[in-house]
């Protein structure tokens, strides 16, 4: 569990005004965490706080949290926001992140763990998207289709490039590659579909 500290007040100007302050997740009142000052990207420095609180809040979570001592090495490096002249002039935004494969990443063979890899790319650029159309753009995993293209052995440099497909209604998607940092060398694709989640079913 994290305690918000009594210096950072929630801020949630889309939230509604009835009663129910209490949305599924407001990224803005979550803690600080992580160095934004080397992400570079043009999105404004308050997406990339706020993409990084939502990752290490969610992704990474309290020391005895799955994937953890992996969550926690993984660094943000490029938050950006484009709008796409060929998909009339819609919003994309891409978040580009970079880990060493490290001990706790392998499987029997010593190579990277596919569950891993699903682990890295679950942790989309729909948040960012969100943040800046001010919608919510977390949303529970429904769907990952992962290709796995070759090995990565304890060491590799990874870069993982996530770009938002769709963000509208219930369902949101984006796609993801894992790449070999110094070789360019494919290592995993995905697309992945998450699903605004029913707070009755929470």
């Amino acid at each position: 569990m994290h305690s918000h500290s009594s210096h950072h007040t929630p801020r949630s100007p889309s939230s509604p005004a009835s009663g129910s302050s209490k949305v599924w997740i407001d990224p803005a009142s979550l803690p600080n965490h992580g160095d934004i000052s080397s992400v570079s990207g043009n999105a404004p420095d308050y997406v990339k706080q706020l993409n990084y609180n939502t990752y290490y809040s969610y992704g990474v979570g309290a020391e005895d949290s799955f994937g953890h001592k992996v969550g926690k090495e993984v660094k943000f490096v490029d938050v950006s926001i484009d709008r796409k002249l060929e998909r009339q002039g819609r919003l994309e935004s891409t978040t580009t992140a970079e880990v060493t494969v490290n001990k706790h990443m392998l499987n029997g063979a010593g190579m990277l763990h596919g569950g891993c890899v699903a682990y890295l790319i679950d942790n989309t650029p729909l948040v960012v998207l969100g943040l800046v159309n001010n919608v919510n753009g977390v949303g529970v995993t429904q769907a990952m289709n992962v290709l796995f293209h070759s090995p990565a052995p304890l060491g590799t440099s990874l870069r993982i490039e996530s770009t938002s497909v769709s963000l509208g209604g219930r369902v949101m998607t984006a796609r993801c590659e894992i790449v070999d940092k110094n070789t360019g060398r494919p290592i995993a694709s995905a697309f992945l579909n998450k699903m605004q989640p029913n707070s009755s079913k929470l």
